[in-house]
């Protein structure tokens, strides 16, 4: 979503430099346009002067046209491209906006007759910073766990061709990055009998462009290429997945080669792309003046830190390559969960609508019977088909309550279990136990996001209100939850009461200041757990205050199974529970009740906040409508720009509960 242009950014249009295009592009795609505004440049159509530049899209038809003008009136151009981190898609298929762009003043970057200013970085620049050696490490490990590409819509999950092959990779005829090594067929040609001479017995495998499998532009292999040895790869396999499985690489100048390096190949190289010459490809023919020997972090620290100049679609502003890669990833696993379409058993009706803007965006979301061989989803244990997968709110939800009507920001699917039923394992548990170790990028985003969270005072529904002056000494918060909920029956056999539960706290902690604070649903009259006489069993009970606020001012919470728990983890209190949580048995809490014995992982408090906050929910922008990353859920609950249910709905919800005790009533009949 681009924003329409404010006072202040009109007031600043005088300090922008004077950027004139002859290319429609230019004036038509939005985003293009607002990216080169907020690198500084102001778009637009005329006769440049000596000290203007000009627009040139790379080697595209239209590319004359501002090289003409260059040479009639002496502005210099600014050669634009996207970046190697672009969409799903290719701009062709969906006209999806790129994510960034590079902004050349010398020469397109993959034009090697030119020294462009990436391959001046390549070559001059130190690239020596540490700090940006390790984010590059760090992001390169991100794109290939998370099987991003400069198009992202592939699927992980096809199981790999056998191994023991060699990948060659396939472009699109007449390519820019092709032509401007002076290549074409006889070089794919070349290409393809070196790839099987050099590699005798080993099966060949051409990967073909994303833009010719849909048809889009012709590669320069085709069927007629196949042989008992040679095949066609048409599928949309991640990249990643097919480096693991490759004994080589070839490639003209594709990006796959590339990425293929930080998979750690050394492609056989028969263009001239930017990457060529570095020491990190082998190279028929090679740039003479590229001399320089770099090691692969500091190849991705020019190409995808230095040069691009990053966008990010949420808050309509720059961005660093972590964002671009939170926002791809995101997007990425929403096409990949969602592509083959969901069948929605035994939704309610008020929900239906925010369910298919959240899983709808791909393929319609079907509230219908379950299809075999189909994705289903069923909302909570509720009887469903046996495959279906389990969906549940987040842990970060929403301002509001759900019983309220308040949609959620965000979501779980499960494959596996559901995260509040510890008879079986479910898919978080795996996240948790496969975060006990996180690379040093993992642990500094969990550090920024807890900070942040803490910071700005969010909680699963951040209520609000006003938190009460507090005695000093030991305080022991107890949350209270809705007793029939499916977390306690499932979680908490032993303790199933808010009652019982606050009164042994009072008995073991005579000294402390006991906080009672019932759960909103039980307080508004909406869920049942209500504790009549607990003003006679705890120091203070408080039914209206923001939560976050409230954790920061305790030193421990007791709880049977609440999520106020975890939350309390990440403000470092000590946590007792008396149920098995999905928090409890990974020795981050005082467990006095049975917590699972296959929690025999020990995740630090940052892998368990990773695996629950970042990779088990989905989250909706509410604002855009995208699917977005945590960090941007957290900058909307913390600003409460966020929608809230309308009459509709309200109307909606109470109507279906009319029909259901009716039909209860019906069946008791």
């Amino acid at each position: 979503m681009i924003s329409s242009k404010t006072n202040n950014e009109a007031a600043g249009d005088q300090g922008l430099r004077r950027l004139f295009a002859f290319n429609g592009g230019f004036f038509t795609q939005a985003r293009v346009k607002r990216i080169l505004r907020l690198a500084g440049y102001q778009v637009g159509f005329g006769k440049p002067g000596p000290d203007d530049l000009i627009a040139v899209w790379g080697q595209s038809p239209t590319s004359g046209r501002g090289a003409a003008v260059s040479d009639l009136t002496g502005a210099d151009i600014v050669y634009v491209e996207d970046a190697f981190l672009r969409s799903l898609h290719p701009g062709r298929e969906a006209g999806e906006a790129p994510l960034g762009l590079f902004l050349d003043r010398k020469a397109p970057h993959f034009d090697p007759s030119r020294t462009s200013d990436l391959e001046d970085l390549l070559a001059t620049h130190p690239l020596d910073d540490s700090a940006l050696l390790n984010r590059a490490r760090g992001a390169i490990a991100r794109l290939k766990e998370a099987h991003l590409s400069k198009y992202a819509a592939n699927d992980p999950s096809l199981l790999p061709p056998d191994p023991g092959y060699v990948l060659v990779i396939d472009q699109t005829r007449g390519d820019a990055s092709v032509t401007a090594s002076g290549a074409d067929d006889p070089e794919f040609r070349e290409m393809l009998v070196m790839a099987q001479e050099e590699n005798p017995g080993c099966r060949v495998l051409i990967k073909t462009h994303p833009e010719t499998t849909q048809g889009h532009r012709q590669g320069y292999y085709s069927e007629t290429d196949e042989t008992d040895r040679v095949k066609l790869c048409t599928e949309p396999y991640s990249p990643w997945t097919l480096f693991e499985g490759a004994v080589g690489v070839y490639t003209v100048s594709s990006q796959m080669g590339f990425e293929a390096i930080f998979a750690g190949h050394k492609p056989r190289i028969f263009g001239q792309p930017f990457y060529a010459g570095w020491g990190l490809t082998v190279d028929e023919r090679p740039v003479p003046r590229r001399q320089r020997i770099l090691t692969r972090a500091q190849l991705f620290v020019a190409a995808m830190i230095l040069y691009p100049t990053w966008y990010d679609p949420y808050l309509d502003g720059p961005a660093t390559l972590e964002r671009v890669i939170d926002t791809l990833e995101a997007q990425a696993r929403a096409w990949r969960d969602d592509r083959r379409g969901w069948r929605a058993f035994g939704m309610r009706l008020w929900k239906r609508r925010h369910l298919q803007q959240f899983f709808g965006l791909v393929q319609p979301v079907k509230f219908e019977k379950a299809k075999r061989d189909h994705p289903n989803m069923v909302w909570g244990q509720k009887d469903g088909p046996a495959d279906a997968q389990i969906c549940e709110d987040g842990f970060l939800r929403s301002r509001g309550l759900g019983a309220q009507l308040v949609p959620p920001l965000s979501l779980v699917l499960d494959d596996l279990g559901i995260y509040y039923d510890p008879s079986g394992e479910s898919r978080l548990e795996r996240l948790i136990a496969q975060r006990a170790e996180l690379r040093e990028d993992q642990k500094l985003r969990v550090e920024k996001l807890i900070m942040a969270l803490r910071k700005l005072g969010v909680s699963k529904y951040n209520l609000g209100g006003t938190l009460p002056d507090l005695p000093t000494g030991r305080r022991i918060l107890v949350p209270g939850q809705v007793e029939d909920d499916a977390s306690i029956l499932k979680g908490s056999p032993e303790l199933r009461s808010n009652r019982a539960l606050l009164q042994l706290v009072r008995d073991e902690n005579p000294d402390a200041l006991v906080i009672y604070k019932p759960h909103p649903d039980v307080v508004a009259g909406l869920r049942v757990g209500s504790v009549e006489d607990s003003e006679n069993i705890a120091d203070i009970v408080i039914t209206e205050c923001d939560m976050a606020a409230l954790l920061e001012q305790v030193d421990e919470v007791w709880t049977m199974t609440s999520g106020t728990g975890f939350e309390a983890l990440l403000r470092g209190k000590r946590v007792v529970t008396f149920g098995a949580p999905f928090y409890a048995g990974w020795g981050l809490t005082d467990d006095r009740g049975r917590t699972p014995a296959r929690r025999a992982a020990e995740p630090s408090l940052e892998g368990l906040v990773h695996a629950s906050l970042i990779d088990y929910p989905r989250y909706l922008d509410p604002k855009t409508g995208l699917p977005c990353p945590v960090e941007i859920a957290l900058e909307r609950l913390s600003n409460g720009d966020i929608s809230h249910p309308h009459f509709g709905t309200r109307l909606l919800a109470k109507l279906q509960g009319v029909f259901a005790s009716y039909s209860g009533i019906w069946r008791r009949s």
